[in-house]
């Protein structure tokens, strides 16, 4: 039987899991995250589905530690599957499996190396993304490719959208790629590495707007860290304005050449941009609490707020 060591997270990763456990993969380990009592889970739990199948979960603060590469080591595996698991494994780690280890990304490799590959790929306007699934090296991202599968990214679609599409993705890129790794008959190439970029991480500071930028970057960043992810924000005299979903407005700003500024119309928020584009705000927060054009808070209620 086909053993296999997992590393897994997120839903990616626990989609994944579910695969290799239908396949019949034996795993003596799974390496999960505990989860952040901060940051809002809409994604289901690889430690739950784990202990389901009566597997052995561990949320280790340093994976890479001299005693878990012992226990890595002992169980003895074919494979080492990483899936959307946050610590980058050492070459120690990889080197433990002969048969290969397996990291599944969420982009179209090589585009989008790195860290929160969905999040960039929306701030620049992509079209599509995906799921990739390759073979892991020192370089992070960067090892040869087994698979890989593409989904669409629409105009208003949000990070938590194109996640649930990558996850799907993913968990078909593994099913239909795992019997030729079992099987030893599993294709690889090369990744052009010069067709892509690496990109860090992201924090709630990035979603700090920049009024200085046009409507549509305004728009990709607002639905690229929208809900539960941290959001778009501002702060104007004091107060934060969360811009949780915006849609771009096909009427120009109403102050074409004007300093961009937010404003109620029609019972609805509108912002004129920089570009002379104007957005449509679908869903606004001051302060934490839900701000209705039709009865403004206090810090909107003085008409057009300037926002820069």
């Amino acid at each position: 039987m086909t053993r296999a060591v997992v590393f897994a997270y997120s839903e990616v990763g626990a989609r994944c899991l579910a695969v290799l456990i239908r396949q019949g993969v034996e795993i003596p380990i799974v390496f999960t995250h505990a989860d952040d009592p901060h940051e809002h889970r809409w994604f289901a739990s690889v430690a739950e589905i784990a202990h389901r199948h009566g597997l052995r979960v561990e949320t280790p603060a340093d994976v890479n530690s001299p005693s878990w590469l012992e226990v890595g080591r002992a169980a003895a595996p074919d494979f080492l599957f990483s899936f959307y698991y946050r610590d980058l494994l050492s070459p120690a780690w990889l080197a433990l499996a002969p048969r290969g280890a397996l990291n599944m990304h969420g982009s179209l490799l090589p585009k989008y190396r790195g860290r929160a590959p969905i999040h960039w790929a929306i701030l620049h306007g992509e079209t599509e993304t995906g799921a990739s699934l390759h073979y892991m090296v020192e370089k992070p991202d960067a090892g040869r490719l087994v698979d890989q599968k593409s989904v669409p990214i629409g105009e208003n679609d949000t990070a938590l959208q194109v996640s649930q599409r990558v996850a799907e993705a993913a968990e078909q890129v593994l099913a239909r790629s795992l019997p030729r790794l079992v099987a030893g008959t599993a294709e690889a190439r090369d990744l052009e590495l010069s067709r892509g970029s690496y990109f860090g991480r992201r924090v709630p500071e990035d979603g700090r707007i920049d009024w200085r930028l046009g409507a549509k970057a305004i728009h990709d960043l607002v639905r690229a860290v929208a809900p539960p992810f941290p959001g778009a924000f501002c702060e104007i005299g004091g107060h934060r304005l969360d811009f949780r979903a915006t849609r771009l407005d096909p009427e120009p700003a109403r102050d074409a050449g004007g300093a961009p500024g937010l404003y109620a119309s029609g019972g609805e928020w509108f912002v004129d941009c920089i570009d002379g584009r104007r957005l449509k705000v679908l869903d606004l927060a001051v302060d934490g609490r839900g701000a209705t054009a039709d009865s403004p808070p206090a810090p909107l209620a003085q008409g057009r707020l300037a926002l820069i």
